[in-house]
């Protein structure tokens, strides 16, 4: 790179950070919208819980199906051609749900939410080290983690305004009946329709500033193979500590409404419940926004230790007590969840001897485990009642501990 480029490297980057943090901000959106969906299609389609939780398989599947896939095409298109193909699977798989409500399917409602999910995969592969590219190495982990905040930011405005479309009214209002039904499923067209208009606007956004996204790196990994990430011990380190965090992540969000439902918690209706669903999310955010600060001063690896260890504590307050005190502290796992996906992401980064591309395509379809860890809390919840399920994150927390232990004694793997 010549001096000239050296030197306008750093003007282009803050703009092309901005721009790459509104991609964090709508798969968040986009994500946190399938938890009010978990109780609306439970009811409709007289589901279990572990049959409802096969919304969050479908979903999360596709990055065990399309990470690898989606680390090649990077590879090739380069960043900005690889978010803008993205957006458009996301585009297709919002439009996908009106005809799978349409015939009564529930079958087409878990496809329609594999392709968004599928695109969503394809953006991350992207977007998450693009952040961390976007200046100077020793900031990758605030980078990355003030990213992150604005995915919360996604993922607490979700639950508001998907319990106010899909969880009042319908099947929820005070008659049910089949004219109930086919409302809560006109509901959930309306939510998935107003989420494609959106990504319409974002993806013309990002067609605009295109040019903002490229990054020297990518010339120099043209010819890496996505495989290669396979070959690292840390890396695949990494990936099961994805794995187990955000299955954990998303089952305590999928069965929240569920658990604060409950009389013997909180005793509220399910939009009410919907609501504290955003305070799970908002914690997250909170707690991103105080950790990239945080981050600064703080070693990644022992900044991880300390939340994995809090979230596990708060999960056993779950399984041993009851009413408020269990609602409030599953709630509150939100908070501890906040840094993990960045510091995860990036220690991993940082210590696997494996090309960036092939390393976030590993640590993108490790991501998959929100579609296992769902499911088997929900076979714990049917089995042995709600509370009983936190044991299923409580492990997952328990394994992450031990990752950011081990990354505190290592540099390099």
């Amino acid at each position: 790179m010549s001096a000239s480029s050296s030197e306008a490297a750093p003007a282009r980057f803050n703009p092309a950070f901005a721009t790459v943090t509104t991609l964090f901000f709508m798969w968040g959106f986009a994500t946190a919208s399938i938890d009010p969906l978990v109780p609306s299609v439970r009811a409709v389609f007289s589901l279990s819980y572990t049959e409802a939780m096969l919304t969050q398989f479908a979903f999360f599947l596709a990055y065990g199906v399309i990470s690898i896939p989606a680390a090649f095409v990077l590879e090739r298109t380069g960043y900005a051609r690889t978010i803008l193909i993205s957006l458009g699977a996301m585009i297709l798989g919002c439009l996908l749900m009106p005809a799978a409500t349409h015939l009564d399917a529930y079958v087409l409602v878990l496809v329609a939410l594999f392709v968004i999910a599928a695109g969503i995969t394809q953006l991350q592969v992207a977007a998450n080290p693009l952040a961390a590219l976007l200046g100077k190495p020793q900031g990758s982990h605030f980078r990355l983690t003030l990213s992150q905040t604005f995915n919360s930011l996604g993922t607490v405005i979700a639950p508001l305004i998907g319990s106010y479309i899909v969880l009042r009214g319908g099947v929820f209002g005070a008659h049910a009946g089949a004219d109930m039904r086919g409302a809560t499923l006109r509901n959930i067209d309306t939510q998935f329709l107003i989420i494609a208009g959106v990504i319409v606007l974002l993806a013309l956004f990002i067609w605009r500033l295109r040019r903002l996204l490229r990054v020297p790196q990518e010339e120099q990994e043209a010819t890496a193979s996505p495989f290669a990430a396979f070959a690292s011990r840390w890396a695949l380190f990494g990936g099961l500590a994805i794995f187990l965090y955000v299955g954990a992540e998303v089952s305590i969000g999928s069965i929240l409404i569920n658990f604060l439902h409950q009389p013997a918690v909180m005793n509220v209706s399910f939009e009410q419940a919907g609501r504290l669903l955003s305070f799970y999310w908002g914690g997250a955010m909170v707690g991103r926004a105080l950790g990239s600060l945080v981050l600064i001063r703080v070693p990644a690896s022992r900044a991880l230790a300390f939340v994995a260890g809090a979230a596990l504590l708060l999960c056993l307050v779950v399984t041993q007590t009851g009413g408020s005190v269990a609602g409030y502290a599953a709630i509150a796992v939100g908070f501890f969840n906040s840094i993990m996906f960045p510091t995860i992401f990036t220690l991993t980064l940082e210590r696997a001897d494996a090309p960036t591309s092939s390393t976030s395509g590993l640590l993108c379809m490790a991501i998959v485990g929100g579609a296992v860890l769902p499911v088997i809390t929900g076979l714990a919840a049917d089995r042995a009642g709600l509370a009983i399920a936190f044991f299923v994150p409580l492990a997952a927390y328990a394994c992450i501990l031990v990752f950011a232990l081990a990354g505190s004694r290592r540099h390099a793997v």
